[in-house]
């Protein structure tokens, strides 16, 4: 079977999937279907094709690449017409506390909900129960290196197919979005001025040296 053949099965089974498809799996099914060996790069060629031809301008969808497989998703400009459709049901709304959380979560991959709270001065419990219920974020596994063994959050497959990602590398630069300078909390102890008495044990004071 040559390319142009091929190349309808290819965009049926990802016109058909609910989700986004990898080259893998279109390989493996396609050649179970069509009772044939068929080779990666003859897939990869289809896909090629595929995304081309829906780059036209008449078609309100393309073929996207995202989470690491393909799948096909409205372009930009006719979100706001086909959101009508379903209403907001679809919209995953967060709180400003969970979007904190999930932006921190995003640009600072993998991280333990100690630092999370660290960064954002309260605690961030709440926040991350929702985002791992909206399945938005993921345990990623333990930090073995810190105290307790805390859990470790990563975003999901989900978070990057939302965004039509691949990978969280793909996220926009802070410094392309925002002109405001990031400043990590100063520790207590090392605001003090060098001459500053600092209470000791039993309630003396010390002079600092």
């Amino acid at each position: 079977m040559d390319i142009e053949q091929l190349m309808p099965h290819v965009e049926a089974l990802i016109f058909a999937s609910d989700k986004a498809l990898t080259q893998i799996e279109i390989t493996e099914m396609l050649g179970q279907a069509l009772e044939t060996q068929i080779e990666t790069e003859r897939i990869s060629a289809c896909i090629s094709g595929i995304m081309e031809k829906y780059e036209a301008d008449y078609y309100p969808f393309h073929l996207m690449e995202v989470g690491g497989g393909y799948q096909f998703l409205t372009k930009k400009q006719f979100h706001k017409t086909v959101l009508k459709l379903n209403g907001e049901k679809h919209i995953k709304k967060l709180s400003a506390a969970a979007m904190e959380t999930l932006s921190i979560i995003a640009y600072k991959q993998p991280i333990t909900k100690s630092e999370i709270e660290y960064i954002r001065g309260v605690s961030a419990d709440y926040s991350i129960q929702k985002l791992l219920e909206k399945e938005l974020i993921v345990i990623s596994g333990r930090n073995e290196d810190m105290v307790g063994k805390p859990l470790i959050y990563n975003t999901s497959k989900n978070f990057m197919d939302y965004l039509g990602i691949n990978s969280p590398k793909q996220l926009p630069q802070l410094k392309d979005i925002t002109d405001i300078e990031i400043v990590m909390p100063t520790a207590g102890a090392e605001a003090l001025p060098e001459d500053t008495p600092q209470i000791g044990g039993y309630g003396e004071l010390k002079q600092a040296s």
